[in-house]
């Protein structure tokens, strides 16, 4: 009831705050990249579904160990998505004439990302690395981001119910950034190079060429150059996207211009936060504290209740403990007088 009553208060203080004051517009202008910016260039008629590069990931970013070891190649038998566990997945499609297709799932690090843009707290931003970062400390669990993602990436962590987190590919930007790789892991644990990191317009560079050369091999087109306002993951492939998972229908208009004029409103609720939390904390303490006295009431009628009965019923039992005692005592009297009295009648007889 209590995280009912929170929920429906924060919605109609947004409500409320939406219908005083229209939400901003998203900006008519396109953000083109960092000119540095880094990405990766996903080749999928060279990969083969080996898994190598899940278990690299899992590896370098220290992450639970899944159920089937990574070179159990069964589990490509069924769709998968990114997880708390898993940063990136390779799925395995089965597309007519060219048999099993294989595409690595990840963070695509948008230019333009959903995810920022619906965060009202920040929690995501755009490097100029190419990456698209996440600050756990300011997250505040509303999960917007999971919601404005156009494809379905962000995951939730549960396993610590104190500070969940939302888990995602970091294009290991803190570690090449430390010094601690030169490149992502995945990208290095690839044995048939159908992954290449570098500068985004090096690699569009890249992509043109294969295509231009091997016409034959791969659609004319490079997913993530365009879609959503383009993305520093890149995808070449020899079948229709949409046959891989890609969804083909998402346009070329940067995502923000739709989260933002959505979303808003939200980021007015962050001026009345603290006094918005420190109101239903009051009403919540009110609510408790009438609820704890009615619960003393209730214990203290309930004894005194009982304290009448018991005296009702010690009463009754000492009355009728105090009766009897009187009957016993008339009748033992009694008894005691009729022997009396028949004991002297016998001794006159025998003077008689």
């Amino acid at each position: 009831m209590l995280r009912r009553t929170f929920l429906g208060l924060l919605g109609a203080t947004a409500a409320g705050l939406a219908a005083g004051k229209p939400a901003a517009a998203a900006a008519n202008t396109h953000f083109g990249g960092y000119p540095d910016a880094k990405g990766v260039l996903f080749d999928g008629t060279r990969c083969i579904g080996c898994r190598k590069c899940e278990g690299k990931c899992n590896e370098v970013n220290e992450l639970k160990a899944p159920e089937k070891p990574f070179d159990d190649l069964t589990v490509l038998d069924e769709k998968r998505r990114t997880n708390q566990y898993a940063y990136t997945v390779v799925n395995k499609y089965e597309v007519e004439g060219a048999g099993s297709v294989f595409r690595k799932i990840q963070c695509n690090h948008c230019m333009e990302p959903a995810c920022a843009s619906a965060c009202f707290v920040s929690a995501f931003k755009k490097e100029p690395s190419g990456a698209v970062s996440y600050n756990e400390s300011v997250c505040v669990g509303c999960r917007y981001c999971m919601v404005a993602c156009p494809f379905y990436v962000p995951a939730y962590s549960y396993d610590d119910p104190i500070t969940p987190k939302v888990i995602k590919c970091t294009l290991c930007d803190p570690l090449i950034a430390s010094g601690k790789r030169t490149i992502p892991g995945c990208v290095e644990a690839c044995p048939k190079e159908a992954l290449v990191y570098g500068k985004r317009d090096e690699l569009l560079k890249i992509a043109n060429e294969r295509i231009h050369r091997n016409p034959d091999r791969y659609v004319d087109h490079i997913y993530g150059e365009t879609e959503m306002g383009g993305t520093n993951w890149l995808y070449l492939s020899g079948v229709p996207f949409d046959e891989i998972g890609l969804d083909t229908h998402l346009g070329t208009t940067p995502a923000p211009k739709f989260t933002k004029g959505a979303l808003g409103a939200v980021a007015m609720v962050v001026g009345i936060w603290p006094v918005l939390l420190g109101g239903i904390y009051g009403v919540t303490k009110v609510t408790r504290n009438e609820a704890t006295k009615a619960r003393m009431d209730a214990v203290a009628d309930a004894i005194a209740t009982t304290k009448a009965e018991d005296a009702a019923t010690l009463k009754s039992a000492m009355d009728k403990a105090a009766a009897d005692k009187a009957a016993t005592v008339e009748r033992e009297v009694k008894k005691a007088l009729a022997e009396a009295a028949k004991a002297q009648e016998a001794a006159e007889g025998e003077e008689g």
